[in-house]
């Protein structure tokens, strides 16, 4: 059989067992089983163990728990409360507040998780009953807690960029410090967005700043401050590190969850129940992961073998559509399938194809992986299936599915406008990336 007929058997193959519901890491490891049984017999099940052992013993995987391990002893402890109730202090009377606040919450939280699902329930769950009661338009404020916990995996530390650096062979520690400058693009993007809204509809938000707004006194606003801190050093000690050279991805991963251990310590929420309760769950996400990606390891090597990987070179070269044509074209193809399939799921099949892609036609690799992170990113929060939306329904039980889908849409077209101003100006991606 032809290159062409076995990849596209290989990938209905896979595509199938995720429409049937089978868990993502099962699915990718069926798929793999029998593309080595049919492609190279019984001699390539040795090549899978050694595909197993190299990606399980690759220092830099190391982070992945470790980052995971961090996000979940914040999220348990309860700590993240702490961290809510200061930046609500420290935001001040402005019309239509609790858009600033949701903005800024989404990018705290999303530099000491991220993972947008758990953003976008602990915001549906904390802050949309409050706005919806101050008078906020629901659906705004349900489209803003989407867009802003889709910042999550862009804002450093990301698990989903750490994932794509292993996968595309790309440095760890650029394509994390790369997302700093297209997270605040995109916040700042959507902030002006809501309030060009709220200067054309002033019903959108409270009448006036009082309604919703205490005012505060010095001396809450320093110890609003001053209880930001701990989670201050837990970044420090996460990207400050990466960005001095003093740390490698995983040593500041370490260093995060001393920071986050610390943090739940300090604000007496550390308790032996939840630090086992954090170690189980990150172990279990964890083993997932790092059978994926050697499962993944595998398919790109099944991709070599067959001749996939030069036959998609070639292809490529002979089409002759211009690099925008096939940026285009390649941030497409995974915006439209995390429509319907699970984002890792994506990853693990774009991603393999795509690398000697990119290396022929020339692109920098961390401006188009970023670019690639922020596009997957954003199939998360597209209907019908986009994950994120999903998370977010279930702890906003009172919105309709359509009322959810309906208020994602501006936030796309946003992001769409983001990714456009970052082909436009490569430098927001590599200009930090080209000082380390």
């Amino acid at each position: 059989m032809a290159w062409y007929g076995i990849l596209s058997v290989g990938l209905l193959i896979l595509f199938t067992l995720f429409l049937t519901g089978v868990p993502v890491f099962v699915a990718f490891l069926m798929a793999v089983l029998a593309g080595i049984g049919a492609v190279i017999g019984t001699a390539g099940f040795p090549m899978l163990a050694n595909s197993i052992l190299s990606t399980t013993t690759t220092t830099s995987m190391a982070s992945i728990p470790l980052f995971i391990l961090m996000g979940e002893l914040l999220f348990r402890s309860g700590t993240m409360d702490v961290l809510f109730r200061s930046i609500d202090t420290l935001i001040g009377r402005v019309k239509g507040r609790q858009y600033v606040l949701v903005v800024s919450l989404s990018a705290v939280f999303g530099a000491l998780s991220g993972v947008a699902m758990a953003v976008a329930a602990m915001l549906g769950r904390a802050v949309m009953p409050g706005m919806h009661e101050r008078g906020y338009n629901r659906k705004i404020a349900a489209g803003l807690i989407l867009a802003g916990a889709s910042l999550a995996p862009i804002i450093p530390p990301s698990l989903l960029a750490i994932i794509v650096g292993t996968m595309a062979d790309v440095s760890i520690s650029k394509l994390l410090i790369a997302g700093i400058l297209p997270g605040i693009l995109l916040s700042c993007i959507f902030l002006i967005y809501v309030f060009i809204r709220i200067k054309f509809d002033p019903t959108l938000a409270p009448a006036t700043v009082e309604s919703e707004h205490e005012d505060t006194t010095a001396g809450q606003k320093i110890m609003a401050v001053t209880h930001c801190l701990p989670f201050l050093m837990v970044i420090f000690s996460v990207m400050g590190l990466i960005m001095l050279g003093i740390a490698t991805p995983s040593e500041s991963a370490a260093t995060g969850v001393v920071g986050a251990l610390l943090t739940a310590a300090v604000y007496r929420k550390l308790s032996f129940k939840m630090i086992i309760e954090s170690a189980a769950a990150a172990i279990s996400v964890s083993a997932m992961i790092l059978v994926i990606m050697a499962a993944s390891k595998m398919f790109t090597q099944l991709l070599a073998f067959t001749g996939s990987t030069t036959a998609l070179v070639g292809l490529v070269a002979d089409l002759d559509l211009g690099n925008i044509t096939m940026l285009v074209i390649m941030l497409a193809v995974p915006f439209l399938l995390c429509m319907f399939i699970d984002t890792i799921a994506v990853m693990l099949i774009t991603i393999p194809i795509y690398q000697p892609v990119i290396d022929s036609i020339g692109f920098d690799p961390v401006w188009f992986w970023l670019l690639f992170l922020v596009n997957i990113t954003l199939g998360a929060i597209t209907p019908p299936f986009g994950y994120t939306l999903f998370a977010f329904k279930a702890v906003v039980p009172e919105m309709s599915v359509a009322d959810v889908f309906r208020a994602s849409w501006p936030f796309v077209a946003l992001y769409m406008a983001g990714i456009a101003v970052m082909i436009m100006f490569p430098g927001i991606v590599t200009f930090i990336p080209g000082l380390f």
